[in-house]
């Protein structure tokens, strides 16, 4: 992801603009692979860490052994009570659910569905929420008009995110 003022930086922090169960939150956010030591040492007060944040977490297949390094790195925080999120993209949820990530009650899986230019879609687009293949691990599906996802309530403007603080 290409954002000014962000290029090489492994951390900073500001507060959570995105509607969440940590929106509003002081956080520190969390770019790439670190140690738990330099996210230690970075937290300054903050009660909300999200992991992966700039886009940094890559498309990974749900065998991939990179998903214990991300795995390892946010478990320490889970556990010490931190509200602790993780973006990855949609098609890294099966690789999120074969670790335990999920199972702490403090943690927030972002899902991340990349939709350009949603806009021109037009009012009848619908997003429709699958199962792998037909009744696979889902009861059925779910299906949203894209129009209706689109409320003031749950939008956050580009402007929101040009008040962080690298570190």
């Amino acid at each position: 992801m290409i954002r000014d003022g962000h290029a090489g930086v492994g951390f900073f922090t500001g507060e959570e603009v995105e509607h969440t169960p940590a929106y509003g939150k002081k956080t520190l956010f969390v770019v790439g692979i670190q140690t738990q030591e330099n996210i230690a040492l970075n937290l300054q007060g903050c009660e909300h860490i999200y992991f992966g944040a700039n886009m940094s977490f890559l498309d990974l297949y749900h065998s991939d052994p990179e998903w214990s390094r991300w795995e390892d790195m946010i478990m320490p925080f889970l556990q010490k009570g931190y509200l602790c999120t993780l973006d990855i993209p949609v098609g890294c949820v099966e690789g999120l659910l074969e670790g335990g990530l999920c199972e702490h009650n403090n943690f927030i899986p972002m899902i991340s569905v990349k939709l350009p230019y949603i806009r021109q879609l037009g009012y009848n687009a619908t997003i429709k929420l699958d199962d792998k293949d037909f009744a696979a691990t889902n009861p059925g599906v779910w299906c949203h008009s894209v129009h209706s996802l689109q409320k003031r309530s749950v939008f956050t403007d580009w402007s929101k995110y040009t008040k962080d603080k690298t570190i």
